[in-house]
């Protein structure tokens, strides 16, 4: 009988999907390399309800092979944020594209992402997965404290410290290239951008005018290509 020769197992991996298009294509680079499971959290944004939807689609159309939506009410409940608190707006971009990041904007969410990192390190450790993938973006974004290199820098020292092993890595493929690049780059992998979500008030289509959606929208003509979700209006 010929010999059964069974391919090397995968290594796994924990990516956090949002369900933008940063996540989304975070997502895409995970699955093409390892076993891919995904953590999505609910915590009280305004356009909770599609991102994860988003999420489901993300990870059925990448091949995750699960997703594990979670749901925090902390950041509701502490407010401080336009994305979690119904009275602060959330704001339209400011006219001037270049003015966006130049200070940490009312849409940001304080500390969040080291609770969606801990959750990870959690699951991680339990499905023995060394590599958690994040689509924080330094370049082209809202200048939020916690999307910069340092922060995951500091954030895998004290997995070190933490965790059994001390051999957990959070990635940020994405963190230092351009938003056009990381258009580029999904397009190559196959990324679903059909189904991501980026705006922080729409759901039905996205306002257009928010510093996510026009972010992305001059990440996508600046990659020559035309951003597939809908759109209520364009900021001009």
């Amino acid at each position: 009988m010929p010999e059964i020769v069974v391919g090397k197992p995968r290594p796994k991996a924990v990516v956090c999907l949002s369900g933008g298009l940063d996540s989304c294509v975070c997502a895409a680079l995970a699955a093409r390399d390892f076993d891919t499971y995904a953590l999505h959290f609910s915590y009280g944004q305004r356009t909770e309800a599609r991102e994860l939807k988003s999420a489901e689609d993300v990870s059925r159309l990448v091949g995750v092979r699960e997703l594990m939506p979670l749901k925090i009410d902390l950041f509701r409940r502490i407010g401080g944020s336009a994305l979690t608190d119904a009275a602060i707006d959330v704001p339209d971009a400011p006219a001037d594209e270049e003015a966006i990041g130049g200070e940490v904007p009312v849409t940001y969410v304080p500390f969040r992402n080291a609770h969606f990192l801990s959750a990870a390190v959690s699951w991680a450790e339990v499905l023995g997965a060394k590599t958690i993938f994040i689509g924080a973006v330094e370049q082209d974004s809202s200048g939020y404290p916690d999307c910069r290199p340092a922060y995951y820098e500091a954030f895998n020292r004290l997995i070190e410290q933490g965790t059994k092993e001390g051999d957990i890595r959070v990635v940020t493929p994405l963190i230092q290239m351009r938003k056009s690049e990381i258009v580029r780059l999904g397009v190559e992998l196959g990324a679903p951008f059909h189904v991501s979500w980026s705006c922080y008030s729409g759901e039905r289509e996205a306002c257009g005018r928010c510093e996510s959606c026009v972010l992305r929208l001059r990440a996508f003509e600046q990659a020559g290509m035309v951003d597939p979700i809908p759109y209520a209006s364009k900021f001009q």
